[in-house]
């Protein structure tokens, strides 16, 4: 479940990386997957705009992208690209017999 308050956490991380190179990693429909250098451009109360580097195209994603890890974002911190949230842990399903 996402709440406000993650939202807000990472809007206010997403603010304070404006300007920085970033790896946007997602889906383009029938399973094809696209991983793009990028650039925040700028963000709003709902969305932030990126700018890819390969064609000079704006593209907006939500917040709520990144929550739902529809989309993963990268960000380069001087030396290597570190995810903007830390992958998520997978849980193994226990079966009783």
């Amino acid at each position: 479940m996402i709440y406000r308050d993650d939202i807000t956490n990472l809007k206010t991380d997403i603010d304070e990386k404006v300007g920085q190179k970033i790896i946007v990693k997602g889906t383009s429909g029938r399973s094809k997957i696209f991983e793009k250098e990028a650039t925040i451009e700028k963000t709003y109360p709902n969305l932030f705009v990126v700018r890819y580097d390969e064609n000079n195209r704006n593209v907006t994603y939500s917040y709520t992208d990144i929550l739902t890890r529809t989309v993963e974002v990268k960000v380069f911190d001087g030396q290597s690209y570190n995810p903007l949230i830390p992958p998520q842990e997978e849980t193994k399903k226990v079966r009783n017999l």
